[in-house]
This record gives structure tokens, C-alpha cells and sequence, in this order.
């Protein structure tokens, strides 16, 4: 990585646009603050304060720590943005934020009930603020449960080992993020989501699955790109060859798709895997790559996987209108 003090290379191997990076080490103007210095001691006390008839933008500031809760954002009317304080506003890794909670299914009703930030209001930007659920292997346990259109999760870390993201409704886009795990940890049913320059890691285990989407029908709009991004083990972590499935089917029309991405070997040759023996659940799936590299990218596909002859484009995920949101200094 390049010391510049205007522009920092993502971390990415793949992505290679330049992201203006900036401190972030105080609260922008207008915004409630959380941490040692800042107004409120925890993140959902400054949720809980905004207001939920405004349409006028809000945000909130948290400064740097550990905050041990699970927050729920409701349906607001205004756009709202969390900023996490950081040295370096262009990648995950200056985060100085974490949220972090072990609920899982153990514990709790459903999947959304898990999360340790549950997103359920649209026009919603999170930067630089890493979300963990730290209960490990045996049940879901989500870091996010990103419940609503127009979501951007920028410079973000998400952690966790079974369902770790669950982007589940509304274009959403995750960019110049980490998202780590190991049993279809990025998985859902209705989102449009698109995964840009992220650094997904996986972690020890004697299987794995990356994406479980739940697209049920013709008619439903779900789709995950992951675009010009890397596929790797987690840092400490031993992984063998071959491991980890790109995704497996949570419905039968799921559709997911890996482009211009480094598929490092612990991607299995297959790339894709059946739901389960006898409820194979791939008889209409989408299941594609298009330019990947890396070890992970060779071997036989299933026969249910598709070898793409042109890049998905981010207008088929998120619609044309996607600048009108999304902050494109992050995109690739």
C-alpha cells in the first residue's frame, strides 16, 4: 500500500481504483456523537434520539472503542449515515469502531433477531465501523441483518462464522469491506446487492459455503454480484484446498455471481455445490463467473454453473439510478 497522503490503492488485489482517503476523528457537522467524548454512551441510545418524522438527512458519530450491544435502527423518513472513527476513511482496515454481541438462533426467534446491527431503514450509509458476532460455530449468528433498499455499507468489517450478512431486501451495495465466515455467511432472499472490492475471508473448517441465496422465483429481483473482489483464508487461519463452495442454493432460482474476482485455492474446483442430498434445489439457478483468477478459478464447474461471457454490469443489479445514492468514490 502506497503512503500517499491524498490516495490510498485499496487493499483489494483485484480492484485498483484509487479511493480518496481522509481522518474521520470527529464528528461532522450536525451529527448526534457516541463514545468517551460524544453525547451518548451507547449506539442505540443515539438511535433511539433521532427523530422518526424528519425527512431532513441525520447521522451519527461514534468515536473510537469496543460498544458491547446490539443495535436496531427502525424505519426512519430521513436518509441517515453511522460513521465510525477512523485515520483512513478509504479501507476497513484504520477502523478504530467495533460493535460487537454473541445472540444467535440459540437465543433468539429468527435470523434478524441475531444481528448486532439490524438495518431496517432505507437510504442508510454505514462507513468505517466493524460489526461482529462473535457466538462461532453451532448456530446463525449474524453481524448484519440489512433489511431495507438503498444500503451502503462502506469501509466496513463484518465477522462472524454462520450467516454472518444477511442481505435480505432492497439494492444494497458493500464496498471496499471484509466480510468473514464460513457456513453461507453472505446470504438472503429479496436484496440486489453488489459487492465491490471486498475482502471476503474464510476460516478454518472442513467445508464451507460462501453465499446461500434465497431467490425463490422468476419474479423475485434477488441478485448478488461479487465484483473485482478477493477470496481467501482469514489471516492466522488454516483452510485446506478446496473447502469452501462459492454458494449453494437457499431456493431454487438462486443467483449469484463471481466476476474479475482472485479466487485464491481454497475454493473447490466444483465452485458450486448442491443444498443437500436429495433437495438439491438447483434446477433454475444462476450460478456464474466471469474473469476470475487464481487457483480457485480452475478446475471442472458443476453443471450447474455458468461460464459468463461478459461482466454483469451494476445498472442489472441496482438499477440505473444508482448514483443517486450510492457513493460511487468507492466503487471500482
Amino acid at each position: 500500500m502506497l503512503p500517499s497522503v491524498a490516495f490510498l490503492l485499496t487493499i483489494s488485489a483485484v480492484a485498483a481504483s484509487p479511493v480518496c482517503a481522509a481522518s474521520r476523528t470527529s464528528p461532522p457537522s450536525g451529527c448526534l456523537s457516541v463514545g468517551s467524548s460524544g453525547k451518548y454512551s451507547t449506539v442505540q441510545a443515539a438511535v433511539n434520539a433521532l427523530s422518526t418524522t424528519s425527512t431532513t438527512a441525520q447521522c451519527i458519530f461514534i468515536y473510537k472503542g469496543t460498544y458491547k450491544e446490539q443495535v436496531y435502527i427502525p424505519a426512519l423518513k430521513s436518509a441517515l449515515t453511522l460513521y465510525g472513527e477512523t485515520t483512513n476513511t478509504a479501507s476497513y482496515t484504520s477502523n478504530t469502531v467495533t460493535i460487537t454481541q454473541a445472540k444467535s438462533q440459540d437465543d433468539s426467534a429468527n435470523n434478524d433477531l441475531t444481528a448486532t446491527l439490524r438495518a431496517h431503514t432505507p437510504n442508510l450509509r454505514v462507513y468505517n465501523i466493524n460489526l461482529a458476532n462473535t457466538r462461532g460455530q453451532g448456530s446463525q449468528a449474524l453481524a448484519l441483518s440489512a433489511q431495507a433498499d438503498r444500503q451502503g455499507y462502506y469501509g466496513c468489517r463484518f465477522t462472524g462464522f454462520q450467516d454472518t450478512v444477511l442481505a435480505n431486501v432492497g439494492a444494497q451495495v458493500y464496498a471496499r469491506s471484509y466480510i468473514e465466515g464460513a457456513t453461507d455467511f453472505i446470504f438472503g432472499q429479496k436484496a440486489q446487492a453488489w459487492f465491490d472490492g471486498v475482502d471476503i475471508r474464510v476460516v478454518a473448517a472442513s467445508v464451507g459455503y460462501i453465499t446461500a441465496n434465497g431467490r425463490d422465483a422468476d419474479t423475485n429481483p434477488s441478485y448478488y454480484v461479487i465484483h473485482k473482489s478477493t477470496v481467501a483464508a482469514k489471516s492466522g487461519d488454516t483452510v485446506k484446498t478446496g473447502a469452501y463452495y462459492l454458494g449453494r442454493p437457499w431456493r431454487n432460482y438462486a443467483r449469484v455471481v463471481f466476476q474479475q474476482t482472485s479466487l485464491s485455492g481454497v475454493v473447490n474446483a466444483a465452485g458450486w455445490k448442491i443444498w443437500n442430498t436429495g433437495d438439491e434445489r438447483t434446477d433454475h439457478v444462476t450460478f456464474a463467473e466471469y474473469g476470475n483468477s487464481g487457483d480457485g478459478s480452475k478446475g471442472t464447474r458443476a453443471s450447474f454453473a455458468t461460464k459468463l461471457s461478459a461482466p454483469v454490469t451494476i445498472t442489472a443489479v441496482l438499477g440505473s439510478d444508482y448514483k443517486n445514492w450510492v457513493d460511487t468514490s468507492y466503487l471500482s
